[in-house]
C-alpha cells in the first residue's frame, strides 16, 4: 500500500503551488491521487481537498491529513465548478494546479510545469499531454496528433490545440476572471482556459504524459450532447467578446455551424436510440457531413426498410466509442504498475 506519511522531513517551504482536488463520488480513488502528489519531486506545493457533499471522502482523506501540507474542506454539494472555486479560496499559493480525485500526476508533474510559468510571465497556462487508463480497451495518450508547443484562446476554442484539465495557471488570473463560472454544467473547465488565455498571453504545451487521467467503467457515452451545448455556450460567450464582423467573430460562427452539426448529428441518434427511429433516420439524411461515407450510407439504405435495426446498431455504435466500454482487467494506474 502507498505511503500516507509525508515524503519530507525539516520545516517546511513556501508553496509554490496549490493543488486543487475536488472528490465527488471518488472515495476509493481519493488516496491515490494523494500518493502521486506526495511523490512529487517539487516539494514546495499545499493541496486542498474538497467533497462537494460526499461524506466518505472525509473518511479516506484523514490518514493523508499527518501531512501538513494536505488539507480537507467539507463542503455542500453544489457542483464541481463551485467546489474548485471554494477550494482555491481555501489555498494561498501564486499558482494553481487541479487534480480530480480520481486522476495521478507523475512525479516529474509539478517540477515540469511550475517553472515554466514562474520564468516566463507571458504564459497563462502550462499544460501536458497525459496517459489515459483505467476503464478503457488500451491505455493511451490525450494527445496523439502533432501538437503546437504555444497558442492563444481561439485555438483552445476551437480545441485545436489541447488543453489538459490537469494543467497550472496563476491565481491572479484565475481571480480577475471570478473563477470557474458556477452556471456552466459542462464543458466548464474549456470555458475557464479560455477565459483565462482572453485576457492576453498563451498556453504552453509540453510533449510530455505528465499526468494519468482515469476513465470510469459506463462513463462519457451519454454525455456527447451535454458536451456540445457547453462547448457552443462558451463559443457564445466569446463571440460576445469581440467586434462583429472581425476575423475572431467569423472564425467563432464557423465554430458554431460545426458545433450546431454535431449537436444535431448526436440528437438524431438520441431520438433513434429512444424509439423514435423514423424521425431521427430522417433528421440523418439530412446530416451529410457526419454520415458520409459507404458505411453509412449502407446503413442508412438498410435502416429505410428495416428502421427496427437502427437503435441496437447505434447503440452498439456508442457502447464501442464510449472510453468506458472496455472489459477484462482495466488498464492500471502507475502507482499500481509499481506494486
Amino acid at each position: 500500500m502507498p505511503s500516507t506519511s509525508p515524503s519530507h522531513t525539516g520545516p517546511l517551504p513556501a508553496p509554490r503551488a496549490a493543488v486543487i482536488l475536488p472528490a465527488y463520488g471518488v472515495a476509493a480513488l481519493v488516496g491515490q491521487a494523494l500518493t502521486s502528489l506526495q511523490r512529487q519531486t517539487l516539494e514546495a506545493w499545499e493541496a486542498v481537498v474538497i467533497d462537494d457533499g460526499d461524506a466518505a471522502v472525509a473518511r479516506a482523506v484523514a490518514p493523508f491529513l499527518r501531512d501538513p501540507r494536505i488539507r480537507f474542506v467539507a463542503s455542500e454539494n453544489h457542483g464541481v465548478s463551485a467546489a474548485r472555486n471554494r477550494a482555491v479560496a481555501e489555498s494561498g499559493a501564486p499558482l494553481l494546479a487541479l487534480l480530480d480525485g480520481d486522476d495521478l500526476f507523475l512525479p516529474s508533474y509539478l517540477a515540469t510545469l511550475v517553472p515554466l510559468l514562474e520564468n516566463d510571465p507571458t504564459l497563462t497556462i502550462a499544460t501536458c499531454n497525459a496517459r489515459i487508463f483505467g476503464a478503457v480497451s488500451a491505455s493511451r495518450l490525450c494527445v496523439e496528433r502533432p501538437h503546437a508547443e504555444q497558442a492563444d484562446w481561439l485555438a483552445v476554442l476551437d480545441r485545436s490545440f489541447n488543453v489538459y484539465i490537469g494543467s497550472v495557471f496563476r491565481r491572479a488570473d484565475f481571480d480577475a476572471i471570478g473563477g470557474f463560472d458556477t452556471a456552466m454544467h459542462h464543458a466548464e473547465d474549456l470555458d475557464l482556459w479560455v477565459r483565462l488565455l482572453r485576457r492576453g498571453g498563451k498556453a504552453r504545451y509540453v510533449d510530455a504524459a505528465l499526468g494519468e487521467y482515469r476513465v470510469r467503467a459506463g462513463s462519457a457515452s451519454s454525455q456527447a450532447a451535454a458536451l456540445l451545448r457547453g462547448s457552443l455556450r462558451v463559443q457564445e460567450k466569446m463571440r460576445g467578446t469581440v467586434a462583429p464582423g472581425s476575423p475572431e467573430s467569423l472564425a467563432i460562427e464557423r465554430l458554431m455551424n460545426t458545433t450546431r452539426e454535431a449537436l444535431a448529428f448526436e440528437t438524431a441518434i438520441d431520438r433513434i436510440v429512444a424509439g423514435q427511429a423514423r424521425a431521427g433516420i430522417a433528421d440523418l439524411r439530412g446530416l451529410t457531413r457526419h454520415i458520409d461515407g459507404p458505411v453509412w450510407h449502407i446503413a442508412l439504405a438498410m435502416w429505410h426498410w428495416l428502421p427496427a435495426l437502427a437503435a441496437p446498431m447505434l447503440r452498439w455504435r456508442r457502447r464501442a466509442h464510449s472510453r468506458g466500454s472496455a472489459t477484462g482487467t482495466p488498464e492500471p494506474s502507475f502507482l499500481e504498475r509499481e506494486t
